[in-house]
């Protein structure tokens, strides 16, 4: 199996109050459909896994499938945890959802200080859910975690089964490449950085999870398009205006802005649980300014 095509790195929606708010999911659903989205990638680092409970990363992942049945939506969940007993029962809850697939970031705090260490335990949640396809979410960056992920691949099979890839949200490009190409391009290395994008296709990717094809799905889609057929000048300048876009989202503060983004798009999915501070109603509408003169509104189109 692989994923190909824009998977959406989704937002958790919370209420006024900081509540799960279940109600938006449908319409995240129905926007994703619309925008031609292959996947929602749903608890992972733009949904603020690690702010939530375990009882509400059920609840999302009961509703996100409850909201795609019957369309042509995937759900890949993420179900890492720094406590590895939830990441087991979310694991094992999943799979009895039928969720398409489940992914896992390393933990961050109590980190494995060997790659023997990391794959046991990845083993140890994948087996929680032996008929599911699973996929190890490499973000070192976040984590602080960092091994070699063409070694990974080599070791890894072995003890999980079930492995079909990494999520690859690492600079790498050098292991990037060599991860797609092992055992004769057997596992699925959907890209991570969506600024970067181009390359990975230039290099052999086929699919892209990240936070922006929530809501700038056009644009990776000409992207894609012109780098397809051999408009590479084209591709080039709809990956720049990715680029503009994520510094400019970035500048106030990458998760909140993008929340308050999706608000102006009528998905309201509110603010992000501290510590992330939320944007003030001044900060918002400056955002809206500047997007606009940056011309993103027009690139959505």
């Amino acid at each position: 199996m692989k994923l190909k095509g824009l998977i959406a790195a989704t937002h958790t929606p919370f209420d006024s109050d900081g509540a799960l708010n279940l109600d938006v999911v449908e319409k995240q659903a129905n926007h994703l459909l619309k925008n031609k989205i292959t996947a929602a990638f749903i608890n992972g680092t733009t949904g603020e896994c690690h702010s939530l409970t375990f009882k509400e990363r059920l609840q999302l992942t009961q509703q996100w499938i409850k909201s795609t049945k019957g369309t042509d939506l995937k759900v890949v969940v993420h179900i890492g945890s720094n406590c590895i007993a939830d990441s087991c029962a979310l694991a094992a809850e999943a799979e009895k959802l039928g969720v398409y697939a489940i992914a896992a970031m390393a933990p961050s705090y109590f980190k494995p200080v060997s790659l023997d260490d990391l794959i046991g335990w990845c083993a140890k949640i994948a087996s929680a859910a032996p008929s599911t396809p699973f996929y190890f979410y490499d973000i070192p960056i976040l984590t602080g975690v960092c091994f070699s992920m063409p070694e990974f691949l080599k070791r890894a099979p072995e003890k999980i089964p079930n492995l079909v890839g990494i999520k690859f949200t690492n600079s790498d490009l050098m292991s990037y490449q060599l991860c797609l190409r092992a055992c004769n391009w057997k596992f699925d290395i959907p890209y991570g950085t969506d600024e970067w994008l181009l390359a990975a296709l230039a290099l052999g990717g086929e699919g892209a999870v990240g936070s922006s094809y929530n809501f700038a799905a056009p644009l990776y889609h000409r992207l894609i398009n012109a780098f397809f057929a051999e408009d590479l000048e084209k591709a080039q300048t709809e990956q720049f205006h990715s680029v503009e876009l994520i510094k400019l989202l970035s500048s106030y503060g990458y998760l909140s802005a993008s929340k308050a983004l999706m608000g102006m798009l009528g998905i309201k999915v509110g603010n992000p649980r501290l510590p992330i501070p939320p944007l003030t109603s001044g900060q918002i509408k400056q955002l809206r300014t500047d997007l606009e003169q940056l011309g993103f509104f027009n690139w959505i189109k």
